[in-house]
């Protein structure tokens, strides 16, 4: 079993990354439900993506989420806290700068990767063997952490390239 220190400090490997800190010294990772960190990271993301051609969205980008949202309110308060869109990707990810397939998409996986490819989107999920499949990043759970799989060929053939800071984070995939 994990020590309380080592829960900590996955905790705050995520809230570094989320820019966020732990409200009590007594929050373990057992406290923060998995989606909830996925939320935080989904949110974050943007902030350690160098855009094709230098073109940042905003200074809010607009997440998207590809079929039934496991974030439940969490995506949306952290988001709406920044003044961040999210919505529902529908069928297209037009008008998206992040999207998250979700495991519910898995039988149509390979087509939202196509489309996110034609809109130059960030993909990210949590479906087992994401990165590998072709998508950019991937968020498995693994213990009481949320690891974070980047998959750098993939985001490079589409113009995206990641910051050191969240390379350091993570693992990579080719």
């Amino acid at each position: 079993m994990r020590t309380v220190a080592s829960r900590l400090r996955s905790i705050g490997l995520i809230c570094g990354l989320a820019g966020i800190v732990p409200l009590s010294p007594a929050v373990t990772a057992a406290d923060i439900p998995e989606y909830g960190m996925k939320a935080m990271l989904f949110y974050r993301l943007s902030q350690f993506v160098y855009w094709p051609g230098g073109e940042k969205p905003g200074p809010t980008p607009t997440l998207c989420i590809a079929g039934s949202n496991p974030f439940g309110n969490a995506l949306t308060q952290i988001a709406g806290n920044a003044g961040a869109e999210v919505r529902s990707a529908g069928s297209d990810p037009v008008g998206c700068h992040l999207i998250f397939i979700a495991r519910s998409e898995q039988p149509a996986l390979e087509r939202w990767l196509q489309r996110a490819e034609q809109r130059r989107v960030v993909t990210v999920s949590d479906i087992p063997g994401f990165a590998r499949q072709g998508g950019m990043i991937e968020l498995p759970l693994e213990g009481e952490r949320v690891a974070i799989l980047v998959n750098r060929r993939n985001a490079q053939k589409q113009g995206f390239e990641f910051n050191t800071q969240l390379l350091r984070l993570a693992r990579g995939v080719e």
